[in-house]
């Protein structure tokens, strides 16, 4: 097939840019791929970081076009034309945010008016973690036009279902990022973060407030009690800083807390998944989450909350642990659970074997069914 896909891509950085590199690699090994990209995704207003550009020298830059601006209609309207002037079997949207619905919907109309392609979006989330006025109003305008949707989690179809009942689907699981390297002995990593405690958990990714942070925070000094253990909080901060380190104080467990408040290229992200025990995510809500697809490509146990699809991904006893949201005491608990029964050698013999279920050929096998009449 003669596939355009449309998404976040290299220069942007992040980790469904990330993903829209890998599926562009998979999808080309049997088809022809173009990637269409933005030459501006968020405005500066609604983005709240210090940059949305890769900085890492190791993501392998994906060849694309950068030709939307998300704000600027008339570049949705020369971004219809070229794609019609590609004239592909398949227009694949990468869909994770309604902000971006009205410019998916514009290209999506013009290319059924003007060509025979058949239009599938792949969809991480229908609906945002921090919901606005109008999500479903604009996510409805945009699938519309879609013969197909590929989604990453059972929440996410709910969420489909829920606008367009009768929709074409597939369900997916997020696939293993395949990306990073530098995996390298937990002693080896502790040396270079300096870190001499035996025992170590790993918050990672973009703090925001659905993520929990706090919640495990109000864990540790449970912890604590029973065992020493040091806390990597690792990523940059959408929520107020200050706000957690106050915390961490009015607990009294700043010492055991290790925070690094910036984007991670990727090229260093092993270092801290190598140095950790599991990581932690203590998730208010959820579609998914592509940090556990991180974890379990450095065969990292996941102690997680039951919202969304992060119990799809992290099996109970097996790969990890999965605790009621909101509850401080029984994630602690879980904690103390793994490090008394020594359940890390074990859960990684596990997830060895279960992260074989998150194939990028189970998403190219998904598009390519979805693709036809």
């Amino acid at each position: 097939m003669n596939i355009v896909l449309i998404g976040p891509a290299f220069p942007w950085r992040g980790g469904i840019a990330h993903s829209t590199a890998l599926l562009a690699r998979h999808l080309a090994k049997h088809h022809t791929v173009r990637v269409i990209t933005f030459k501006r995704l968020y405005p500066e207003i609604l983005f709240p970081g210090t940059s949305q550009k890769e900085t890492s020298a190791t993501v392998p830059p994906v060849s694309a076009e950068q030709l939307i601006d998300s704000l600027n209609p008339l570049t949705w309207i020369r971004t219809a034309r070229r794609i019609s002037d590609l004239r592909p079997d398949l227009v694949l949207f990468k869909y994770w945010h309604p902000f971006f619905a009205l410019c998916f919907a514009a290209l999506a109309s013009h290319v059924r008016r003007k060509t025979r392609s058949r239009i599938l979006f792949v969809c991480d989330n229908i609906l945002p973690h921090e919901p606005f006025p109008g999500s479903r109003a604009f996510a409805r305008i945009a699938f519309r036009y879609g013969h197909g949707f590929i989604v990453l989690s059972e929440t996410v179809r709910k969420d489909l279902l829920s606008l367009f009942p009768r929709a074409r689907h597939l369900l997916v699981p997020h696939p293993i990022y395949e990306l990073f390297t530098g995996a390298m002995s937990k002693q080896k990593a502790r040396r270079r973060l300096r870190i001499g405690e035996s025992r170590v958990l790993l918050f990672f990714g973009l703090v925001r407030p659905y993520k929990g942070l706090d919640i495990l925070l109000r864990a540790l000094p449970l912890v604590l009690r029973s065992m020493p253990v040091r806390l990597l909080i690792v990523g940059e901060f959408y929520d107020k800083e200050s706000q957690y380190r106050e915390l961490l104080r009015t607990l009294g467990c700043s010492e055991s807390v290790t925070v690094v408040p910036t984007y991670v290229p990727a090229e260093e992200v092993g270092v801290y998944f190598s140095a950790c025990d599991a990581v932690v995510l203590p998730y208010r809500s959820a579609t998914q989450s592509g940090i556990v697809q991180i974890a379990y490509q450095f065969n990292k146990p996941v102690i997680t909350t039951n919202v969304g699809g992060l119990a799809e991904a992290v099996l109970h006893g097996s790969t990890g642990y999965v605790v009621s949201p909101e509850q401080p005491l029984e994630l602690a608990e879980a904690i103390l659970e793994f490090y008394r029964k020594k359940k890390e050698g074990g859960f990684v013999k596990n997830i060895r074997r279960e992260k074989k279920r998150f194939s990028w050929g189970h998403l190219v096998r998904a598009v390519e069914e979805l693709a036809s009449p």
